[in-house]
C-alpha cells in the first residue's frame, strides 16, 4: 500500500491534438482519450490511476478544453467538479500549468504540484512513485524540479537535460542542478550525450510548490502571471468564472513553461532533476507507437484496433483499424496503416513524423472535417 503524500496535488494538462497520430487523434478525440497500449484504457485513465496512489484520488486536477470535458469526466468519473479546469482555447502549457497552480495555491497556499502530461506512457509504477517522491522532498526546498528520464537509446525525437552538481537533499536519494537544457538533437549528438552519462530526456514533469513557480511565472512573463491570478480569484464563484474566462483566456500568452519558468529556473540555479529510471515515452509519432506495441522487436507488426481484420505476410510495423475491412499486407516493412471510416493514412516509420505536414495542408486547403 502506497502513502499518499498529504500536501501534493497531481495537475494533469489534457490538451493538444497529437497531429502526428492524424487520423486517429483529432481536434475532438485527441491522443490522451485513446487505448493505445491495449491496457484496455485510455491514456488519460492510465495517467490518473498512476497518479491516484501518490496524491489520493481527491488531489487530482485535469486541465483541459470545454469540447472534451464531458469525455473526461466519463473516463474519470471519480474526479471531483471543482477540479476540473476547463479552457475556451489552448494557449499552451505554461497557461494551462500555472492556470492549475494559482487555483491550487489559492485554496491551499502550502501546496506542491506536479504537472504530468495526460498523454505519456509509462512502465515501471513503483519506480515512478520513488521519482515523485524525491522530487517532492527536492520541491519542499525552494526548487522547481523536473523528472528526466534516463536514456535507453540516442532518441532524436526528444530533448534533453544537462545534470549539474549534485544537490543534497534530505529525502531525496539522487537529485541534481540542472545545467541546462538542450532542443532535440541530430543522431550523432544524441550518441554523445547517451555515453557522456550526466544528459537525460526531457519528460515535461514539473513538481514545485505553487508559490515558487508562480513566483517564476511573475518575474518573467509578469502579464501572463496577472492574468492567472485574475483568473484564480473568479475561479471558484460559479457566476464569475464563465465571464473571466471567457475575457481573460484568450489574451494570456501562449507559451511553453519550458521556455517560461524551466530555463529561466535553471539560469538562476533554481531548478532541479532527479532521475527517472522507468520506461517512459510520449507517443510522439505513429512509428513511437509501433515500437511500443512490438517491444521495440522491428519485425514484427504491431495491430490496434477492437475489431481489426489484419491478414500480413513478411510485413512489419503497424496497423490501426478502426473500421470492418480487411487489410492485407504482404512484404512491406516498417509500414503504417491507419485506417478509419473517413481517412485513410500509409506511410513509413521513417517518415512518420511528416505526418504533421498533412494536417497542414488540410488545414490550409479547408478541410476541417476530417481534423
Amino acid at each position: 500500500m502506497v502513502d499518499e503524500i498529504p500536501d501534493f496535488y497531481a495537475v494533469i494538462p489534457a490538451g493538444g491534438v497529437g497531429s502526428r497520430l492524424w487520423p486517429l487523434s483529432r481536434a475532438d478525440a485527441p491522443k490522451f482519450l485513446h487505448d493505445l497500449t491495449g491496457s484496455g484504457h485510455s491514456l488519460l485513465r492510465d495517467t490518473w490511476d498512476r497518479l491516484a496512489p501518490l496524491s489520493g484520488p481527491d488531489r487530482i486536477a485535469v486541465v483541459t478544453g470545454r469540447a472534451h470535458r464531458a469525455a473526461v469526466e466519463a473516463q474519470l468519473p471519480g474526479i471531483p467538479d471543482k477540479n476540473v479546469f476547463l479552457e475556451s482555447e489552448p494557449r499552451d502549457s505554461a497557461a494551462a500549468i500555472g492556470l492549475a497552480a494559482a487555483i491550487l495555491h489559492r485554496r491551499h497556499p502550502d501546496v506542491i504540484i506536479g504537472s504530468f502530461a495526460a498523454d505519456h506512457v509509462i512502465r515501471g509504477s513503483r519506480v515512478f512513485e520513488f521519482a515523485v517522491r524525491d522530487a517532492v522532498e527536492v520541491a519542499r526546498e525552494g526548487y522547481i524540479c523536473t523528472i528526466g528520464i534516463t536514456p535507453s537509446e540516442p532518441a532524436v525525437g526528444f530533448g534533453y537535460i544537462k545534470r549539474g552538481g549534485e544537490l543534497i537533499v534530505e529525502g531525496a536519494r539522487d537529485a541534481s542542478l540542472v545545467e541546462r537544457f538542450v532542443e532535440k538533437p541530430d543522431l550523432e549528438t544524441a550518441r554523445a550525450y547517451v555515453s557522456d552519462r550526466s544528459y537525460l530526456w526531457n519528460a515535461g514533469m514539473f513538481i514545485s510548490r505553487a508559490d515558487v513557480l508562480l513566483a517564476e511565472i511573475e518575474a518573467n512573463s509578469p502579464e501572463l502571471h496577472a492574468g492567472l491570478l485574475e483568473l484564480a480569484e473568479a475561479w471558484d464563484d460559479r457566476d464569475r468564472r464563465g465571464p473571466a474566462v471567457d475575457r481573460i483566456w484568450p489574451q494570456l500568452k501562449k507559451i511553453a513553461i519550458d521556455y517560461v519558468v524551466a530555463e529561466p529556473a535553471a539560469e538562476k540555479g533554481k531548478l532541479a532533476v532527479v532521475p527517472g529510471h522507468f520506461d517512459w515515452d510520449d507517443v510522439g509519432d505513429f512509428a513511437s507507437l509501433a515500437k511500443l506495441n512490438s517491444n521495440g522487436r522491428k519485425n514484427d507488426l504491431a495491430i490496434l484496433g477492437e475489431n481489426a481484420r489484419i491478414l500480413s505476410d513478411a510485413a512489419s510495423g503497424i496497423v490501426v483499424s478502426h473500421t470492418s475491412r480487411v487489410i492485407s499486407l504482404i512484404g512491406v516493412k516498417d509500414i503504417v496503416v491507419v485506417d478509419t471510416p473517413d481517412a485513410l493514412l500509409v506511410t513509413t516509420s521513417e517518415n512518420a513524423q511528416r505526418v504533421k505536414h498533412v494536417v497542414d495542408a488540410l488545414k490550409l486547403t479547408g478541410r476541417g472535417d476530417v481534423l
